[in-house]
């Protein structure tokens, strides 16, 4: 039963997805390793590592701390289509 909760979780949608693959760029164009960025943040590494792989679900201010730290507009990790 449990896959099928999975499955129909929004971490596996075309939008999510994309949204990852842009956390995960995002933080590759500023030239910030994993362990750098946890530091920034006051997290553990595997903070960054589950949140970029979507083990972890963020919150929009979450998502913000992100958005500062790499120099890149909220709606950068949101794009239209």
């Amino acid at each position: 039963m449990r896959k099928n909760v999975r499955k129909s979780s929004s971490v596996f949608k075309p939008g999510y997805q994309r949204f990852l693959k842009r956390l995960r760029q995002a933080r590759e164009d500023a030239d910030l390793s994993q362990t750098k960025v946890a530091k920034a943040l006051r997290r553990p590494q595997t903070y960054v590592s589950k949140a970029e792989i979507g083990e972890r679900r963020l919150d929009v201010l979450e998502v913000q701390e992100f958005a500062k730290l790499y120099h890149k507009p909220l709606s950068y990790f949101f794009p239209k289509g």
